[in-house]
């Protein structure tokens, strides 16, 4: 398995949503909508960059975690907090 540095963006960013959030991969890939016997194997497959996932799905995974789909492929660690700050102090403000 590459190591953090090498995996894809999107991989680092969804693990890192998902410890945050607290949830399971198993249970984050049934509340964005995957089938119950796949979901943590498809979840697991993208946070270690064996396969990327579609927009559709990336979309329903940001919404579950509450975080932009643009939080996932911020290269930049700073950038990344940024953006999930930003979507955080909307939701206050409303």
């Amino acid at each position: 398995m590459p190591d953090k540095k090498q995996l894809p963006v999107y991989s680092r960013r969804l693990r890192e949503a998902r410890e945050v959030y607290g949830i399971s991969q198993r249970n984050l890939g049934i509340e964005a909508g995957l089938d119950d016997f796949v979901a943590s194997t498809r979840i697991n497959r993208y946070e270690t960059g064996v396969h990327q996932p579609d927009l559709q799905t990336l979309q329903r995974l940001a919404a579950v975690l509450g975080v932009p789909v643009a939080y996932f492929y911020a290269e930049d660690d700073e950038l990344a907090q940024l953006i999930r700050d930003f979507r955080s102090s909307k939701r206050k403000h409303h």
